[in-house]
């Protein structure tokens, strides 16, 4: 079996849940529970962090890892999705799983999984917990990957939990109130475990929510946007009361708020596993080259600027909008942008910039929603295209190969709207690059 092989075999047999949307979705804990039995509960190996959180999860747990390898340990790093390769969710100090491991673990368990039709991230999370400990490291860094009480990642017992912000999203399966959900999210507070929660947005009843879950479990429990840490932030430039100064290598108005959340885990921990200020600050201006992040507000290029982002609900939108529309008082920018059907693609539209120019397209999976059809809910909304140009384009490499030629070198362009847009121009780019 190649690597493409074992690939195509997780996507057809474990249905991906970016993929093809709620039919890989499984409820309960009960295959993830039989495969960890089956590796001798892996995880027990080595002391986890736990990240949860609607939005800016990805780029805390990516953080998070920075700060403890900058500290020299051996730093375990599981997230989802992933952008160009599978192997990007699971990590030993940046470097991805080889490849030769994950073929040797579909073809020496595969008679043992497919009587249980585990989902994709079933898998994918045994694998991983497998993987970290055969590799002996010092502590994981595991992300949540939809919800948390009944994420199959809830199996383990960390020494911090770290529930980054509540907004809508999934409510198909967390609930349609913000408290609903942040009950979903909740359910990853463990007992005695302290618990860091980033923003409640002034939601007293997502607060209350938090409170009386770590009050049940004896949890200790620290709202990040109540300590005031951050003294200064201008565009990645952090000044803190107890920190000091430092750069931030993720931008975005976004990352002021995951900054503060990341300071609050960083105080929980610093004297368990012996941080720094040195290693901290190391491990904000770093974040990319020690653990491979991409796709948070990403320059790809320059002359034009190419932007990427993967926000892709209501709460990720508004702060791409917000940045957008000051970076657009400045010069023209053209967005590049789809999204996925089982979004609430009419809100989404309707945070984003008037006086941008649009290429509506769409990503390669099958809960994209066509270019015509976020096209038309565009215009509906005041999004216009290029004029004289196509209204939509058929992939986002056609998509942003127009925006190319018609931009100049002042300007902005932005791609988004979804992970899988991101994804689809990364591959692309990557695909350009070796074609060279």
């Amino acid at each position: 079996m190649t690597y493409s092989e074992a690939i195509s075999y997780l996507f057809n047999v474990a249905p991906l849940f970016q993929h093809i949307g709620a039919g890989a979705y499984k409820e309960g804990l009960e295959n993830t529970r039989a495969l960890d039995a089956r590796f001798g509960h892996p995880h027990t190996a080595y002391p986890t962090i736990h990240v949860a959180g609607t939005n800016g999860k990805g780029s805390v747990s990516h953080t998070l890892a920075a700060i403890l390898q900058s500290a020299g340990l051996r730093v375990g790093l599981y997230t989802s999705p992933h952008l160009v390769d599978f192997r990007e969710r699971i990590r030993v100090n940046g470097e991805m799983i080889p490849e030769q491991r994950v073929i040797d673990f579909i073809e020496q368990e595969r008679s043992f999984f497919e009587p249980l039709h585990p989902s994709f991230f079933e898998l994918a999370t045994a694998l991983a917990f497998q993987y970290f400990k055969e590799q002996k490291v010092d502590i994981a860094v595991i992300e949540v990957g939809l919800g948390g009480r009944l994420d199959c990642t809830n199996i383990i017992s960390p020494i911090l939990s770290v529930i980054t912000n509540i907004s809508f999203d999934h409510t198909q399966f967390l609930g349609h109130t913000l408290p609903e959900i942040a009950r979903e999210k909740a359910g990853i507070i463990k007992p005695g475990v302290p618990v860091v929660i980033g923003e409640t947005n002034g939601h007293a009843e997502v607060r209350e929510v938090f409170l009386e879950t770590a009050r049940a479990a004896s949890s200790p429990i620290v709202f990040a946007d109540e300590e005031d840490e951050i003294i200064r932030w201008n565009d990645g430039r952090c000044t803190t009361r107890n920190f000091g100064s430092f750069e931030t290598e993720l931008r975005g108005l976004c990352q002021k708020k995951n900054t503060a959340t990341l300071l609050a885990a960083v105080k929980h921990i610093k004297d368990t596993v012996k941080l720094t200020t040195e290693d901290i600050h190391n491990g904000f201006a770093h974040v990319c080259p020690l653990t491979g992040l991409m796709g948070r507000w990403q320059c790809v290029r320059q002359r034009p600027t190419v932007i990427c982002d993967t926000g892709h609900n209501a709460g990720g939108l508004a702060y791409i909008a917000e940045q957008l529309s000051a970076l657009g008082k400045q010069s023209t920018i053209r967005i590049v942008l789809g999204m996925v059907s089982d979004k609430d693609i009419r809100a989404g539209l309707s945070l984003l910039p008037r006086e941008a120019v649009y290429y509506f397209t769409q990503a390669s999976v099958k809960r994209a929603m066509p270019a015509d059809d976020i096209a038309a809910l565009g215009r509906e909304i005041g999004l216009l295209a290029s004029p004289g140009g196509p209204v939509s384009y058929p992939t986002v490499a056609a998509a942003y190969e127009a925006a190319l030629r018609d931009a100049a070198d002042e300007e902005l362009i932005f791609v988004g709207g979804s992970t899988f847009i991101v994804a689809d121009l990364l591959a692309y780019l990557q695909q350009e690059r070796t074609a060279v």
